[in-house]
């Protein structure tokens, strides 16, 4: 079984432009998240997919392969799905290229669900909560899942809401795991032909009031697998995020 990892990457962003490119610690971010996910033991191949020849030249200056893309792509996703339609793999692993801190056995995680099920389209990951102010923040998006692991429903909004006890929501209390609640981590494993359909699919009216494209696939009846992971990642949104991931590395 093939399984190609890809990265999508671009220059522009509203928060953060050139951030792909952004040093850290003498490297470009994207080079992190590359080397990190090629110590996937589960991955064949690690691909970039760009349409800004400044961060393709950054590819291959650390010798990593580069696929060359539209410029009217609107989401990473269609993006994912260009690069998906030229290779020949069984399974595509779309790595954020914001996340320079991402651990291998997360990408692990997300992969075994699809090569031991058939009938799995499509998984993501799940992480503990442990603050109040990520279960409040519309920037953590949070997941619930049946006993099975499968989602619910995802949402930028405080998920599950807690009726009885909103009014004595402290930070202790998720840290102690009495109120269990979940974020999603946005690392997003399919099987190739499904990627290939879900992009295809037209947004969706939850979609488009969450901002989440994972909706889409429960929206047209998909099933999506959700995996807890121990791990936890920073994706860097904004050059605070990118202060936080040099510390990090420091102290390691």
């Amino acid at each position: 079984m093939k399984i190609t990892a890809i990265i999508p990457a671009r220059y522009g962003s509203t928060r953060f432009e050139g951030k792909a490119l952004a040093d850290i610690c003498g490297k470009p971010m994207i080079q992190h998240v590359y080397e990190r996910t090629t110590s996937s033991s589960l991955v064949s191949e690690v691909v970039v997919a760009t349409d800004d020849e400044r961060i393709a030249a950054a590819v291959r200056k650390f010798g990593g392969r580069v696929e060359m893309t539209s410029t009217s792509h609107e989401t990473g996703t269609d993006r994912l799905a260009e690069v998906a339609a030229r290779i020949d793999s069984d399974i595509i692993v779309n790595v954020q290229g914001d996340e320079p801190l991402i651990e291998p056995d997360m990408i692990d995680e997300a992969i075994e669900p699809l090569t031991g099920d058939s009938s799995i389209m499509m998984s993501t990951l799940k992480s503990r909560i442990k603050t109040l102010h990520d279960f409040l923040s519309p920037n953590v998006v949070k997941v619930v899942t049946d006993w099975e692991g499968y989602a619910l429903y995802f949402s930028r909004s405080p998920l599950p809401n807690f009726r009885d006890k909103w009014n004595d929501l402290k930070d202790e209390k998720f840290s102690s795991g009495k109120l269990l609640c979940y974020k999603h981590v946005g690392l997003y494993v399919y099987r190739r032909e499904f990627l290939l359909q879900f992009s295809q699919m037209s947004p969706t009216y939850l979609e488009l009031s969450e901002k989440l494209e994972q909706l889409r696939a429960l929206e047209n009846g998909y099933r999506i697998k959700v995996v807890e992971t121990s791990y936890d990642s920073i994706g860097v949104d904004t050059p605070a995020d990118l202060s936080a991931v040099v510390e990090k590395l420091r102290k390691l």
